[in-house]
C-alpha cells in the first residue's frame, strides 16, 4: 500500500474535516518512519495550499496545473489519490490559514524562517507565476501565508525578488543583503545560500526529489544576482 492510499485510508471521505484528519493522519500514521512524514508533510503541504490558492484566485489554468507537475511529480497509479487529496482540501470548510497554522507545525524547528516552510513557499510562487503573473489575490494569500509561517519581512521579500521582476530584478534582494554592505560580506552571504540550497541539504529536510526542479531555479537566481553584483562592484 502506498503512502498516500495509507494516508487517504486514515482521512475518510468527509471533506468538511478534512484538515484535522490530514494533520492527525501524518502525526500517527507515520510516527515511526520520520523521513517518510517529513516527505508526506510537505507533500501534503504543496497540495494542500497548492488547491486553496487555485480557489483564492477562482481560476485554475492549464500552465498552473503543469507547473504543479513540474515540482510535484507522483507514479500515475497514484494520481487519483493525489486529486482526491487535492479537492478535499478544495473543498474544506477550513479556511487556507488554517491549513498554514496547522502543516507549519509539522516543521521541526518551529522557529522564524524555517528552511522547508521556505521550500514550500518557493513551490507556491512558482505555481502562481506559471500563467504569467501573480495576480493580486495570489500575492496576497502568499503574503499571508508567509507571515503565518512566521516568516520574516526581508526574508519574504528575498523570496519574492527570486519570482517577480517588477522593473527588473533586485539582485541585493535576491541575495537578501544591502548595497551598502562590502563585497566580503555579500560574498560570504552568497556562499551561505549556496550551501543551505544544496541538493543533499534539501533531501535532509525532507524535500521531495522532484522538487529539485525548484532548487535549480532558485540556484539559478542566486548565481546570476552574484554574478550581476560582482560584475558591477569591479566596475567601480
Amino acid at each position: 500500500m502506498s503512502f498516500w492510499e495509507k494516508l487517504l485510508n486514515a482521512i475518510g471521505s468527509t471533506a468538511g474535516n478534512a484538515l484535522s484528519a490530514v494533520v492527525e493522519a501524518i502525526r500517527t500514521v507515520f510516527e515511526g518512519d520520520p523521513e517518510t512524514r517529513r516527505k508526506v508533510a510537505f507533500s501534503v503541504a504543496i497540495i494542500a495550499l497548492s488547491a486553496k490558492m487555485a480557489k483564492a484566485d477562482g481560476v485554475v489554468t492549464e500552465n498552473e496545473v503543469n507547473a504543479f507537475r513540474e515540482i510535484f511529480e507522483f507514479p500515475p497509479d497514484q494520481a487519483k489519490n493525489v486529486a482526491r487529496l487535492y479537492n478535499l482540501a478544495r473543498q474544506d470548510v477550513a479556511g487556507y490559514e488554517a491549513y498554514a497554522e496547522r502543516l507549519s507545525s509539522l516543521c521541526e524547528t518551529c522557529t522564524e524562517n524555517c528552511p522547508v516552510l521556505e521550500d514550500v513557499l518557493d513551490g507556491l510562487f512558482h505555481i502562481a507565476k506559471a500563467d504569467g503573473l501573480i495576480h493580486e489575490k495570489e500575492m496576497a494569500f502568499l503574503q499571508h501565508v508567509a507571515e503565518i509561517f512566521h516568516m520574516s519581512e526581508g526574508r519574504f521579500e528575498q523570496i519574492m525578488a527570486r519570482h517577480v521582476n517588477v522593473g527588473g530584478r533586485d539582485p541585493y534582494k535576491v541575495l537578501g543583503v544591502s548595497r551598502q554592505d562590502d563585497f566580503p560580506t555579500i560574498r560570504r552571504r552568497y556562499h551561505g545560500l549556496v550551501y543551505e540550497n544544496h541538493p543533499d541539504r534539501l533531501m535532509s529536510r525532507g524535500v521531495p526529489e522532484e522538487f529539485h526542479a525548484i532548487a535549480n531555479e532558485r540556484m539559478a537566481a542566486l548565481n546570476a544576482a552574484y554574478a550581476e553584483i560582482e560584475k558591477e562592484r569591479r566596475a567601480a
